[in-house]
């Protein structure tokens, strides 16, 4: 993949570039996972088990999984400041929409709006990881996408610790609007950034033929990382979705202490997501493969230890281990698979990865759910471990720089 000079250097248009997809992605993300922190009230307030409550986070997965592809191919073609202006207007109709659907009690009506916000969210993920690695130098291109890809764990952070904080101060259907509001703020920052010709060749790159598109389709590359990213998210999102409810029922937690010890697992990726690129750009000269197999390595015996210990200090422990561990390479990926494709089909390689890692993370609460129910926590937790022994086994085939 190749980039144009006009904009390569991190000016303050880059950095509010960034900025204005990070807002947007993390504003996304807090709606995404604020009905987790406080399942509860969310099952109280509607008359509904476990198993709808963990659908209204799951079909934004679903959603996303169905939708990226497409997603994909418009943005390699259409023009993306408008994509991702509709994208901002459609979380912001989610949320209220999704509000009045609480308040009444209508289950099914605040479920099709979070199909709505799954639909926006997937829109800010993939041309967040996009435009970002364009608008920068090959050189700090991993620190770039992975630093934007660290708007997942501050969304999730802040939706796990703030949507019990939210719920006690104005009823938990207020999580649905106070979350998707600061897409109000995120989209007037990037439209700021990307006024004028700046960006113009990030935004308006050549459109693809077929021939480049099959590719996409037929790269082993592709499939390997989509692959990796799958086993990564669904790590990922198995500890996001049970922690509350393992400390709740398990270590007798609070909820609120609860949510706010879970925050701590996705609010590690602010550091190690962005250090995952810094490592690969830095440390080991812009390889890749090193740092996602470090990713793994370190993960499967945090999981090891959740099977292990069952108190509140070392499941804490663990789970700030675990949170690092896990997200080292989660960024990293949408820098790897772009540099195995060409340009003109960078949308369409992200648009895949998001689809088989997003399908990760949409299956793994509801396997784990099953797990749960048939066997406890422990063999979630084992399994779990497993996931992560076979992401080591598949990074160390994972292809190198160049093939």
């Amino acid at each position: 993949m190749t980039t144009s000079p006009r904009f390569r250097a991190i000016d303050a248009r880059t950095v509010a570039l960034v900025a204005g997809l990070f807002v947007l992605s993390a504003a996304a993300g807090a709606y995404e996972i604020a009905p987790a922190s406080v399942v509860p009230l969310v099952r109280d307030g509607l008359g509904i088990g476990a198993t709808a409550a963990g659908w209204l986070v799951s079909v934004m997965y679903l959603t996303a999984v169905v939708l990226s592809i497409p997603v994909g191919f418009a943005l390699d073609r259409f023009d993306v400041r408008r994509t991702v202006t509709a994208a901002a207007l459609a979380l912001l109709a989610a949320g209220a929409w999704g509000w009045d659907a609480a308040t009444a009690g209508d289950y099914w009506s605040l479920f099709a709006s979070r199909i709505l916000g799954g639909a926006a969210y997937v829109v800010f993920w993939n041309a967040g990881a996009d435009l970002v690695g364009q608008a920068v130098d090959a050189d700090v291109r991993a620190t770039a996408v992975s630093a934007f890809t660290a708007s997942a764990p501050v969304g999730f952070a802040l939706g796990q610790f703030g949507g019990p904080v939210v719920a006690a101060a104005f009823g938990w259907p207020a999580i649905f609007p106070v979350f998707a509001t600061a897409a109000v703020l995120g989209v007037a920052v990037f439209l700021g950034a990307t006024a004028g010709e700046s960006f113009d060749d990030a935004i308006e790159t050549p459109a693809p033929d077929r021939r480049q598109l099959a590719g996409v389709f037929r790269s082993r590359a592709v499939w390997t990382l989509s692959t990796l990213s799958f086993l990564g998210f669904s790590l990922y999102l198995f500890v996001n979705s049970w922690l509350p409810s393992y400390l709740e029922s398990e270590l007798e937690v609070s909820l609120a202490l609860a949510g706010a010890l879970t925050a701590v697992f996705p609010a590690m990726g602010v550091l190690s997501r962005t250090s995952g690129g810094v490592l690969s750009d830095r440390l080991f000269d812009g390889r890749r493969r090193p740092v996602v197999v470090l990713s793994f390595l370190l993960t499967a015996p945090a999981f090891a230890g959740f099977v292990a210990f069952a108190s509140v200090p070392a499941v804490v422990a663990l789970t700030v281990v675990s949170g690092f561990a896990i997200q080292l390479a989660l960024g990293l990926l949408y820098t790897y698979v772009t540099e195995h494709v060409p340009e003109e089909v960078t949308g369409t390689a992200i648009a895949v990865m998001t689809s088989v890692g997003l399908f990760g993370a949409f299956l793994a609460p509801i396997v784990a759910a099953e797990i749960i129910a048939a066997r406890g926590y422990s063999d979630a937790f084992l399994a779990a471990l497993l996931v992560a022994v076979a992401g080591i086994a598949l990074a160390w085939v994972a292809p190198t720089d160049g093939e």
